[in-house]
């Protein structure tokens, strides 16, 4: 309290000096940013010359090192509107009108465009002379002159059209960003700091961190503004994200007591008082250089489009000092791809290209024969000279051939392919947080659903992470539940609290509960909750222990680290010299002690037969039902002379064992029935955690990943290294190959050891698809592994600020059984493009064959220009969004990933596209041919230039739009399932699509009049288009009874090679080996290895003979074919006969394609020779 008073003080004779610089302040905003740019021994020195020393600054800063800031909310906005606010002003979202003009750039839509305005100028053109039979027929056929003057309305309805296409692109644009910023204001408010204000430990968001507020740092954490150390343990930063120096730098009060915004505390703990803020901190100053940070930057926005797609506001650092590293987080940021480009993206955009040049291919080839066609006709057939006032007419008709053309391309090319998957992200992305999952990259969402594997941590994952004690081994006695204190000696006892209490971050606490009746609140590391709810069943304060040996009197702190496994806290004992508390993984502090406390409180000596008594009996029971073990350890040290604290070899060892303790977390009861989900889904589970062996080994078991009765792998991180290393310690991924498929829990694991095995899956070449692993995470030191993973999973509750920012999913509830829910999210999200790829495709087919047919054989296209933009507006826009929000099943979880070779579209799928374009063909081209004979009605084809819209061609187009609407109901289901109609009604969205694409239509048609070329209909004619499109669903039924075995996949549309294109069912088929088979081929093998001994046995004797007599030996005479070729060449490739006992290789030989028996295919084709040798034998 003394600082406390100092600062009152101090405040009080400032008050006496007013005014004061810095707004009633001590110090300047431009003297603190001036400080807050030195490093080291300047930036101390600095500090000194002006302020004495940290305190001191406090004191300016009207602060107490202890009590943090007691002041109200007033007080607290005065700062600061003085020094600003922790914010950084995000980049300027682009207006709706920028987004408009974005969407107008597209190459398609131009050309559309100056098609149109050529048209709408030459319709306003006249021949002059009133005699145009010179020109042809071109000029007749309109049945007024008013309709004739009419011809300008088909190039306002394009242009129309175009202005639709481009507000709808320009909106979903504009709400797509929304959704961005949301996202990412939301992971804002998530980010909270821990500050003391009136002398108590609150957690504020980091947007309302002030100037002069006290700051706990901790392991972990990303520091959201820049301040200067008032007190440290054992701390370093890594302060690559600014300097580029991948060193961690060790912080100390005495040494180099600056700490910057946007670095990452690797190690340790301390407090620091904030300095600047928001634009003001070191970070803030660089994303105002980038331009990020102020509308006066605004004139940089050419150079500074790189950055487009990310939003600067979140508090995140820069990877390195350089410039390009910027664009790095910033592509990050965005939804485009971290690492590779996502499976889901890679079949699309491949898919695209080629759907988009087959579509350029087809509109060429429909404009050309259309011009020859009507060149031909006009000025060869009919033998007419060219005149030169009939020159815009024919130019109008080849605008019209031209416009057919960029039709033809628009229908053709999918652009609507990355809006559906735009708004099935979005919409996955945002239920998914529903599902306490917080996705930060949208790529991470579709990925998730081709996850082959997960790399869960244990602890908070799997477990509850609520801990507790249940076990303890104090005084020679092991407890099977929290001891009594009477039965533990007082000096024991006395020991045992003070190596709790004092030995842990001062930041974990156990608060009250929040209702009656509730479970006290663990605040801080779960396990020191566990520790400090020990002293509490003993009846003890540890509070009143840690007021009499405050944080700031701690002599030494070794924090926890992955490598260490064990803290210790230093402390000076009152009659002189120096007492250390010790606490951490039972076999590596029980290795360093060499005495422990007996039942009278007495130290006695603890050699290794004693440390083989207690690991067999105490340590390994408790692991063997799943308890964490940790041993309480201290050691006392002269005043002098003073130990070499900075050898910690030195310092931590020869300690007495005070007490070894069994801390249970019980299993998630949500998790074992979430595991099976997993594995029934074709995903292995595997546990990498840093506890005890046979802990993970039994929490492994209570969770189903080891199901009983099969040989899994269950390593040590140690024996894990051992066999994956070669002799000059290097990583051979043909060693990992062999461990991983079958490795479940691997223990003792450190960071390094769970990004090996991670790159090593990814990386590995041993099965058909290459794996897509997702792994979980929480420490600073699992970042490399959540970034090199498919998708990083960073925990929401025990997570570091450092691991959520390596993640592309958070959890916000840490549990396992959410990823599963991702995964149901991410194949969801998969099915629903399929979904729309068999809509649209269906309709990509029928449009193009319809306008390049109908153009070649009647010189136009049934579906006029404005048609097609319309059907394209419904294919595109409407059914993405109809077909994309449709819900997630159980259902599912039922089927194997797919995989990144998998096409991506099915056998299914291409016998349901070919299957309907071929009714709807069919359908279309009898209206076209003989509708006018069926519907007695005037005939459409062959109409000249500006005539007017006929009845036979409306209902042409309300008979192809019919079928596509009760088309879009059979794309619900891409599996061959029969009920199409199944779970209709939980999808709102899809309902409402439908029936208003219906709604819309009947206006069209019956209002649409010349804008649309529709002629309105009568109530039989509808009746009828009714029941056309209605056939789509009985057909539907029809083709479900089709096999689809027949067809191959086309490589051009799924992208894997022709030899990875078979069915999934064939290949699982192939994949089985009977068990009676594989007795069969090892007879098989046995009799040929037997014939080829004896053979050569014989050659040999033949030899000996032949030599002995001095004669040369005969050519062997060469074996008939039950016997095939000699021996030697027989068996030329020994790799492909399996060992005798090698069951492992034999269930990984590559499946036998012919079905004939494996040995077949050793020597040249010829008669069957094994079953020959078998009859003969």
């Amino acid at each position: 309290m003394g600082d406390l008073a100092n600062s009152t003080g101090d405040a009080g004779a400032r008050g006496r000096r007013e005014p004061c610089p810095g707004g009633g302040f001590g110090c300047t905003l431009p003297e603190l940013r001036a400080l807050m740019e030195l490093r080291g021994a300047e930036a101390l020195l600095k500090v000194q010359e002006a302020y004495g020393d940290v305190h001191g600054l406090c004191r300016r800063l009207k602060t107490s090192p202890t009590e943090g800031l007691a002041e109200g909310a007033a007080e607290l906005e005065r700062r600061r509107q003085v020094f600003g606010q922790n914010w950084i002003p995000p980049k300027r979202p682009k207006t709706f009108a920028e987004l408009v003009w974005e969407a107008l750039q597209d190459v398609t839509l131009i050309i559309l465009e100056v098609a149109a305005v050529v048209s709408l100028g030459l319709s306003f053109y006249a021949p002059p002379g009133g005699d145009t039979e010179a020109c042809g027929h071109v000029s007749g056929g309109a049945e007024d002159e008013g309709e004739a003057e009419a011809g300008w309305i088909e190039g306002a309805a394009i242009l129309l059209s175009v202005a639709c296409v481009v507000l709808v692109t320009a909106f979903n644009d504009w709400s797509k960003e929304r959704q961005f910023r949301g996202l990412q204001s939301r992971i804002e408010q998530e980010q909270r700091f821990a500050v003391v204000r009136h002398g108590r430990q609150l957690q504020v968001p980091v947007a309302e961190l002030v100037v002069g507020d006290v700051a706990q740092v901790k392991y972990g954490d990303l520091l959201p503004a820049d301040g200067i150390l008032i007190q440290g343990n054992d701390l370093k930063i890594d302060e690559s994200a600014l300097t580029g120096e991948s060193d961690h730098v060790r912080k100390a009060v005495d040494k180099d007591p600056m700490l910057l915004s946007g670095t990452h505390v690797m190690e340790g703990s301390g407090k620091m008082v904030v300095t600047a803020v928001g634009v003001n901190s070191q970070t803030g100053i660089i994303f105002t250089l980038l331009g990020a940070g102020g509308e006066e930057e605004e004139k940089k926005e050419k150079k500074a489009k790189k950055q487009d797609g990310a939003v600067a506001m979140e508090m995140q650092p820069l990877k390195s000092a350089e410039g390009g590293d910027v664009d790095e987080r910033e592509r990050k940021r965005s939804s485009g791809p971290k690492k590779e480009k996502s499976v889901l993206q890679g079949k699309l955009t491949k898919l695209a290209v080629q759907i988009g040049k087959a579509g350029l291919v087809m509109s060429a080839v429909t404009v050309i024969i259309l011009v020859l066609y009507f060149v031909i006709e006009t000025f060869v057939v009919e033998g007419r000279a060219w005149l030169a006032e009939c020159t815009p007419v024919y130019v109008q008709y080849w605008v019209k051939f031209f416009i057919i053309g960029v039709t033809v391309l628009v229908v053709a090319v999918p652009e609507g392919l990355p809006l559906a998957v735009t708004i099935s992200l979005a919409y996955s992305v945002k239920k998914m947080m529903r599902d306490n999952n917080l996705v930060r990259h949208l790529d991470a969402c579709e990925t998730m659903g081709n996850a082959t594997a997960i790399c869960s941590d244990k602890t908070g994952t799997l477990t509850t992470n609520r801990m507790t004690v249940v076990q303890a081994f104090v005084g020679d006695t092991h407890f099977r539940a929290p001891p009594d204190p009477a039965n533990i000696a007082p000096r024991t006892l006395d020991l045992l609290v003070q190596a709790i209490a004092i030995n842990s971050a001062y930041t974990t606490k156990i608060l009250p509960p929040e209702s009656a009746g509730g479970l006290p609140r663990q605040v801080g590391n779960k396990t020191e909750c566990a520790l400090l709810g020990l002293v509490l069943a003993l009846r003890r304060d540890y509070e009143a222990v840690r007021a009499q040996v405050p944080e700031e009197r701690l002599h030494k702190v070794y924090t926890f680290n992955s490598v260490r496994k064990s803290m210790s806290t230093v402390t000076r004992l009152p009659a002189g010299g120096f007492r250390l508390y010790s606490k951490g993984a039972s076999e590596i502090l029980l290795r360093k002690c060499c005495a422990i406390l007996g039942g009278g409180g007495e130290a006695r000596a603890f050699g290794p037969r004693d440390r083989e008594d207690v690991v067999r009996k105490v340590v390994e029971p408790m692991a063997a039902a799943g308890l964490r073990t940790l041993v309480l350890a201290f050691r006392d040290f002269p005043p002098v002379p003073e130990p070499p604290w900075e050898d910690e070899a030195a310092v931590v060892g020869e300690l007495t064992c005070i007490a070894v303790v069994g801390i249970e977390d019980p299993v998630r009861p949500e998790v074992p029935e979430a595991i099976r989900k997993c594995q029934r889904a074709g995903i292995t589970v595997r546990m990498v955690t840093g506890d005890n062996l046979n802990t993970a080994r039994a929490i492994a078991a209570k969770c189903g990943i080891l199901p009983p009765g099969e040989d899994w792998l269950c390593l040590e991180g140690k024996e894990f290294n051992r066999r994956i290393r070669n002799e000059k310690g290097e990583i051979e991924q043909e060693r990992l190959d062999k461990v991983w498929p079958k490795l479940r829990v691997l223990a003792r694991s450190s960071p390094t050891d769970k990004h090996t095995l991670v790159k090593g899956i990814i990386d590995s070449t041993i099965g058909d698809q290459r794996q897509v692993v997702a792994v979980t995470g929480d420490g600073t030191n699992d970042g490399p592994a959540l970034k090199k993973a498919d998708v990083g999973f960073a925990m929401g509750i025990a997570g570091t600020d450092v691991a959520k920012e390596a993640s592309d999913i958070i959890l916000t509830d840490d549990n396992f059984s959410s990823i599963v829910k991702a995964v149901m999210w991410g194949r969801n999200v998969y099915d629903s493009i399929s979904k729309f790829l068999q809509f649209q495709l269906t309709v990509n087919v029928v449009a193009v064959i319809v306008a390049f047919t109908g153009a070649c054989i009647t010189q136009d296209s049934p579906l006029k220009a404005v048609q097609m933009l319309w059907v394209n507006l419904i294919m595109d826009t409407f059914a993405s969004l109809a077909l994309a929000t449709e819900p997630p099943t159980e259902a599912l979880l039922l089927r194997k990933p797919y995989g990144r070779n998998k096409p991506l579209i099915s056998r299914t799928m291409m016998k349901n596209i070919l299957g309907h374009a071929a009714y709807q063909l069919v359908i279309i081209f009898t209206l076209l041919f003989v509708g006018e004979v069926f519907f007695d009605i005037d005939s459409g084809r062959n109409a000249p230039l500006h005539s007017p819209p006929s009845e036979h061609y409306t209902i042409i187009f309300n008979t192809f739009v019919m079928m596509q609407l009760f088309n879009e109901i059979n794309a619900r289901k891409i599996h061959g399932e029969r009920n199409v109609f199944d779970g209709i009604f939980a999808n709102p969205i899809f309902c409402s699509i439908v029936l208003g694409t219906f709604a819309i239509q009947i206006v069209i048609v019956q209002f649409g009049g010349k804008p649309f070329s529709c002629s309105p209909l009568s109530a039989e004619q509808w009746l009828w288009c009714l029941f056309v499109g209605v056939g789509e669903l009985v057909w539907g039924q029809v083709m479900a009874w089709v096999p689809g075995g027949w067809l191959r996949c086309p490589g051009a549309v799924a992208g894997p090679a022709a030899a990875e294109a078979a069915g999934a069912d064939e290949e699982e088929e192939e994949e089985e080996i009977d068990l009676a088979e594989r007795e069969l081929r090892r007879g098989q093998v046995l009799w040929v290895r037997g014939l080829n001994r004896i053979q050569t046995q014989m050659r040999v004797v033949r030899a000996f003979r032949s030599s002995l007599a001095g004669t040369p030996p005969r050519p062997e005479p060469r074996p008939g074919p039950p016997f095939g070729p000699p021996p030697e060449l027989l068996f030329g490739d020994t790799r492909d006969i399996p060992l005798i006992d090698d069951t492992d290789a034999e269930s990984e030989a590559p499946p036998n394609r012919n079905n004939n028996h494996p040995l077949g295919r050793l020597g040249p084709p010829g008669p069957p020779r094994l079953h020959s040798l078998e009859t003969s034998l």
